[in-house]
């Protein structure tokens, strides 16, 4: 019944997280009903995020010219602390604590936590990375923040890379709880996010 150029977006866009079938339909006939203009800057959005880079160091994304060593402005700037870093599952949680301004350290973005429990071979890439970054700067890590949502699952991989990483680090610290269990790091308030930033532990 409906064309194939909608059943197309229907298809690749109710696999996104947060869309189903039903708002992935709504989305279409909204981007039909708004007109060509606006169809035509939504496929330039779309086709731009081709063109980002991730970074060779924390895996968040960037713009960067090659110059840059093919690092994220965060990584990239003098005046962050290498020495102090903080693994986080997605690139919106590095957004959120970014946003509180408080944290003045680097990144790894590990990855979406497997609710199996088991850290997957993608994510110990990620670990094994970091762990030659700190030998290259040839001494250990100040401070390691495990910045995971506070659930079964993030506590239980927090676990898991606290062990991997102890040789690593003189400390290894966890966000303090004023973000509750169960919650997630990424919709928490910038005063909630940053206290439990200061209060890590």
């Amino acid at each position: 019944m409906l064309p194939d150029p909608i059943q197309k977006f229907i298809k690749i866009f109710s696999a996104l997280p947060g869309i189903g079938l039903r708002q992935a339909t709504r989305l279409a006939f909204h981007l039909i009903n708004s007109g060509k203009t606006n169809i035509d800057e939504t496929t330039r959005a779309v086709s731009d995020l081709g063109r980002l880079k991730i970074c060779s160091q924390c895996f968040f994304v960037h713009q960067n010219p090659a110059s840059n060593g093919n690092l994220c402005d965060i990584c990239a700037n003098a005046g962050r602390r290498k020495d102090i870093i903080a693994i986080v599952e997605r690139e919106t949680d590095l957004i959120s604590l970014e946003r509180t301004k408080k944290f003045k350290g680097v990144y790894l973005i590990f990855g979406e936590i497997s609710k199996a429990g088991v850290i997957e071979s993608i994510q110990k890439l990620r670990l094994n990375h970091l762990k030659s970054l700190i030998k290259q700067s040839g001494k250990k890590a100040e401070e390691i923040i495990l910045a995971l949502n506070p659930t079964t699952y993030g506590d239980l991989n927090a676990s898991i890379i606290a062990k991997e990483l102890a040789p690593f680090a003189d400390k290894i610290s966890r966000l303090g709880r004023g973000i509750p269990t169960g919650g997630e790091i990424e919709f928490a308030d910038d005063q909630t996010l940053g206290d439990a930033l200061e209060r890590r532990n």
